[in-house]
């Protein structure tokens, strides 16, 4: 029998849930909520079937699902994952997490009293790039970690993130939680530990300085800023989310519970999209080079007098199809089978709480001057339940 599911949240990331409608073969999808029935409209007739538009939680809950893609904006997701959770629904969590520590902890804590699955879409961990890296060192390719490195160059951020609630730090906290969660659960998972102090350094510098604002707040990014020569350079960009008091320039310091040291670094006005890790070990050192299709992880073991383009060791990461370099049908795929099946999973509801804690502190340091801050970690019923169980 398939797994009922519905989609709570028509937006950007609607699409995740493509993946899940598999009539048939184990999953569909039979419902979609959205306060705006247009997009609720046009998410349903993404899929074949009989498929129920609603426009509020309650009406999406008594079309009796087994699971929900919950994909609204990051500050309903508290809410209406708690909510979901108590009706007895599985729930698959864009992340991040929260918007806050307190909040992604009441999440778990509501998983933890329902009984209620929960999955917390980190998809990095899937992506082909991040394996390769992932399955280097726990080989020992470089010894044992010791730091890591990532700066990630947002180059469509004043088209994503500017122009809608993103920029409204009341709606995300800030980019530095709502982008960069991605990267610091990636960071904690290949240092394989947790960050109990930051310091971090940020400022909106450049973005605050548009005056073009779009007073209604209805503007859809879409994908228009695959026409490269369109919005550039930054400053050009018009039509801004009335409200931008979000960095978008962030600079951190991690210090992880294992000894780990580590620096995180988001750019939202840089000419290219990507992300570059350099991750350092006892016995050598690790870096990816593109992060999409013909992206390489060269490996570096041997001492060299100056750079040494061509690397010691030079790993071909996987081309596979979908969205995220593949990342997004195995997400799904591990999703679904959690729900019908409660394999373990790659992702943690405990990793994913952690990153927002991280991204949190790192918030309040940069907001404070960089005082460093420390991170506390989640309660240990807590830990227990999802990390020594079979639904973690």
């Amino acid at each position: 029998m398939d797994v009922r599911t519905g989609v709570l949240g028509c937006g950007l990331r609607v699409g995740i849930a493509d993946h899940a409608h598999q009539p048939g073969a184990g999953s569909r999808i039979v419902a979609v909520c959205d306060p705006d029935p247009e997009r609720a409209a046009a998410a349903a007739q993404r899929y074949d079937g009989d498929v129920r538009c609603t426009s509020t939680l309650d009406e999406l809950l008594a079309t009796g699902l087994d699971a929900v893609f919950v994909v609204s904006p990051d500050h309903l997701h508290e809410e209406h994952a708690i909510r979901c959770l108590e009706a007895g629904v599985a729930v698959y969590l864009e992340k991040p997490l929260a918007i806050s520590t307190a909040g992604c902890d009441r999440v778990l804590a509501a998983a933890q009293r329902t009984g209620s699955k929960l999955y917390v879409g980190h998809n990095m961990r899937h992506m082909p790039v991040i394996r390769t890296m992932r399955d280097l060192i726990t080989s020992g390719a470089i010894g044992e970690v010791k730091s890591i490195w990532c700066r990630h160059f947002v180059g469509h951020g004043g088209d994503f993130y500017f122009k809608d609630w993103h920029a409204d730090r009341s709606r995300s906290t800030g980019l530095l939680l709502q982008k960069g969660a991605h990267d610091i659960d990636v960071l904690h998972w290949l240092a394989d530990g947790y960050t109990r102090r930051v310091n971090a350094m940020g400022a909106l510098t450049v973005y605050g300085d548009i005056t073009d604002r779009n007073a209604q707040e209805t503007y859809k990014t879409g994908h228009d800023w695959a026409e490269y020569e369109r919005n550039w350079p930054p400053l050009s960009q018009t039509g801004l989310n009335p409200v931008v008091d979000v960095e978008d320039l962030n600079l951190v310091n991690l210090q992880l519970d294992n000894g780990v040291l580590a620096s995180y670094q988001q750019c939202h006005y840089t000419p290219d999209y990507w992300r570059n890790y350099t991750v350092i070990g006892t016995e050598g050192r690790l870096e990816n080079f593109g992060d999409g299709e013909g992206a390489v992880v060269k490996v570096w073991n041997r001492r060299h007098r100056g750079y040494a383009p061509e690397a010691d060791r030079v790993v071909e990461v996987e081309r596979a199809s979908g969205g995220h370099g593949g990342a997004d049908p195995r997400i799904v795929a591990e999703f679904l089978e959690f729900v019908s099946a409660g394999v373990p999973t790659v992702t943690s509801p405990i990793a994913a709480r952690e990153a927002v804690a991280t991204g949190c502190a790192a918030t309040e340091s940069l907001r404070n001057g960089g005082a460093p801050v420390e991170v506390a970690a989640p309660e240990a019923a807590l830990l227990d339940y999802f990390e020594n169980s079979s639904r973690s």
